[in-house]
């Protein structure tokens, strides 16, 4: 419901068309300005008397005014005291104020042309950083497990147990769904080539080196590092916000023994496991297609698979499994004790982490391709 004293322009005119005087009343306060779309409706009348030079505005019946109204009207002024204006005597320093303000002027920023150079120059800096937290993080590592080696009683078993649960048997569901699928369309589409040549029998080569050799290790690990690879940089994340992190220094509990060394040894363990749990579910999915479209029974399917795949290209896909399933661990943690305790640097260094997990991932198998070229074929 309207309040009193709401805020009310009254304009008066002469004989002729023009304005001669404009009349303010009432209370020109925000939460007065805001009640029942008044601001729109004085904005809308202060907008109609913008090519109205020469008016006698009278402000001295304003009941109060606070920052906002007198904004309201210094806009529509132009940004300029009009030629004839009557205030009150507490409205006149809220206006040299207003005046003041209008009269600063930024310094202008210089464009250096060499802007680019810095740029890359930090980039390069950064980079070499990251490396260098990225060696000293496996330094560490190695120690933790020479560690561990020695004295295999004390060691944190119930974590390593606890991470292969999170990022190996929780993963099963979303692995086995996406590796069916892309056995089911790899396994599709290279029919219909086949098909044209009569090569329907060469489906199992196909389906079975790329399956096996880079499509089943490849596949695992960006979805872990997608899944458990976030969820590593954000828990350990979340530990640097909540101090948790400082808490164990205190009382002398290694980070790198409880926290990271578990993590790398329970994805070293669990990877190669979904790269096989990966490749039977593609083969499946590519088996069941292969039934459909090419008329092949799933016992010759079967029969073909282990003279189409020589056995070295199992043993690859294990290795790159390992490799990967370490090397998503590293990065994971690497940015993970980087966050710093706030919740804007938590989501940017989650971010962050699973970009290059993946594409360390994605360079390890590139690696993998060149130095195993000449083997399993």
């Amino acid at each position: 419901m309207p309040i009193e004293n709401a805020p009310t322009l009254t304009i008066s005119h002469s004989t002729g068309d023009a304005a001669q005087s404009v009349v303010a009343t009432g209370i020109w306060q925000v939460h007065a300005l805001a009640q029942c779309g008044a601001i729109k409706k004085i904005t809308a009348t202060l907008k109609s008397l913008d090519n109205q030079p020469g008016l006698d505005w009278d402000l001295s019946t304003v009941t109060s005014l606070d920052h906002i109204g007198a904004q309201m009207f210094w806009n529509a002024w132009g940004k300029k005291r009009p030629a004839s204006l009557k205030l009150a005597g507490q409205q006149e320093e809220l206006f040299k104020r207003l005046e003041a303000a209008n009269e600063l002027k930024l310094p202008r920023t210089r464009r250096s042309h060499l802007n680019w150079v810095m740029v890359l120059g930090f980039g390069i800096l950064s980079f070499f950083e990251h490396m260098h937290g990225f060696i000293r993080l496996i330094g560490q590592v190695v120690q933790d497990i020479g560690r561990f080696i020695r004295h295999p009683r004390t060691g944190p078993w119930r974590e390593i147990s606890a991470n292969i649960f999170h990022s190996g048997f929780q993963a099963l569901g979303i692995t086995a769904l996406v590796g069916f699928l892309i056995g089911v369309v790899l396994s599709y589409l290279s029919s219909q080539q086949l098909r044209m040549f009569g090569g329907d029998m060469y489906i199992v080569n196909i389906l079975g080196m790329s399956v096996v050799r880079e499509l089943g290790p490849l596949l695992a690990a960006i979805l872990v590092a997608g899944r458990s690879g976030s969820s590593i940089t954000a828990q350990l994340g979340v530990m640097r916000v909540t101090e948790e992190l400082d808490a164990m220094l205190v009382m002398g509990i290694s980070h790198g023994y409880r926290l990271i060394m578990p993590k790398v040894v329970a994805l070293a363990i669990s990877m190669p496991l979904l790269v096989v749990w990966t490749d039977a579910m593609a083969l499946l999915g590519g088996m069941a297609s292969a039934m459909v479209e090419l008329n092949l029974s799933p016992r010759y399917f079967i029969q073909k698979l282990p003279d189409a795949v020589p056995l070295a290209n199992y043993t690859i896909g294990l290795m790159k499994g390992t490799t990967f399933g370490i090397l998503i661990a590293l990065v994971s943690c690497h940015f993970g004790l980087r966050i710093k305790p706030n919740t804007e640097s938590l989501g940017r260094g989650t971010t962050t982490s699973v970009v290059t997990a993946i594409t360390v991932v994605i360079l390890a198998d590139a690696v993998f391709a060149i130095i195993f070229s000449d083997v399993g074929f």
